[in-house]
């Protein structure tokens, strides 16, 4: 018997690919049954017109997945990302991962509400948890990843700790039919319901950076007396930072963002961004794995009775900030 050494996290998986006497010489030697190392798989997914902030949220996932293959040597883990963004892509790559027999797969959804089927057929030949996107719908075990109306409430939070005289606000995001932009907006509508700050209202740019900063621009005009900004998308905090620094109203006009862009983070350290919530990818990788190597050894005490694994988002301020920033350049593989 051929094995390798190590915790019981292995299976046993018939030969393939072995054909006339030298199948049969290995089938008398060792049997029709090998026992081999879990096969587990992380998909990322991307956006074409976001890949600046794509590329630093999945290499910080890809260094989770890292952890936790130095923490299993007996499992192979594999990350690979859809490059053209696009849920055709992913769905050529979840056949080709169950063409090959694959044990596990943590999966990020492009289009959830439409992928049910792929991840139920996956869902029926491997584990499959989905991580970032979910498609509670599905027959994946377990979420992965950031409650966005929990994030959109801790965004509403901090508005009233920037505004505690109120206010007029205005929201920027990219497409509001997103799922996690309407869950945000929603958690952030909740948390200031009631309070003495007021929305006016949410502005959209079609992902489209320029858009997104003229977004914020004629908002500066069409309403000089606003008191805060919050931009619910990775590239809307920098848009707005830029539109108020050339309208001269740094520390008049109060901005909250989303995600560790560089300018985003560079704003925050500065005074000009009161705050930014942060989203933790590393996390997402490192739990994913681990969860599906843990399942598929017959674990399955650490799926929430939800099937929600969530994983807080973090609010940086001004007196964090420099700490994050050591912290996230690792991360990302910088100095």
């Amino acid at each position: 018997m051929i094995c390798w050494p190590g915790p019981r996290l292995l299976r046993f998986r018939p030969l393939a690919g072995l054909g006339g006497t030298a199948m049969e010489l290995f089938t008398q030697l060792f049997g029709n049954n090998v026992e081999m190392p879990l096969d587990l798989f992380y998909l990322a997914r991307s956006h074409a017109m976001t890949l600046p902030r794509d590329s630093d949220f999945w290499t910080i996932a890809r260094k989770g997945t890292e952890k936790a293959q130095a923490e299993l040597p007996n499992v192979k883990i594999e990350f690979r990302i859809n490059d053209d963004g696009s849920a055709a892509g992913q769905q050529r790559m979840v056949d080709d991962l169950l063409a090959k027999g694959v044990d596990g797969i943590a999966i990020s959804p492009v289009d959830p509400k439409n992928q049910v089927q792929m991840i139920n057929r996956a869902a029926s030949q491997a584990v499959v948890v989905t991580q970032d996107s979910d498609a509670p719908s599905s027959k994946r075990t377990c979420y992965i990843g950031t409650d966005n109306e929990a994030a959109g409430v801790q965004a509403g939070k901090l508005v009233k700790d920037a505004l505690p005289q109120g206010g007029q606000i205005m929201v920027f995001v990219g497409m509001l039919d997103a799922q996690n932009a309407q869950e945000r907006y929603r958690g952030l509508k909740k948390e200031l319901e009631g309070s003495n700050i007021k929305i006016i209202d949410i502005r959209t740019d079609e992902t489209i950076r320029v858009r997104a900063k003229d977004n914020a621009a004629t908002t500066l005009v069409n309403y000089p007396e606003i008191a805060g900004m919050v931009g619910l998308w990775s590239y809307n905090g920098p848009a707005i930072l830029s539109a108020v620094r050339e309208a001269g109203k740094i520390g008049k006009v109060k901005i909250v963002a989303f995600d560790e862009e560089d300018e985003t983070l560079a704003g925050v350290k500065e005074g000009a961004i009161y705050a930014t919530v942060v989203q933790q990818p590393f996390e997402f990788g490192y739990r994913s794995m681990i969860m599906l190597a843990k399942v598929i050894g017959g674990d399955k005490s650490g799926i929430p009775p939800s099937k929600l694994d969530i994983v807080p988002t973090l609010a940086i301020k001004k007196d964090d900030v420099e700490a994050f920033i050591v912290k996230i350049n690792k991360l990302r593989g910088r100095s």
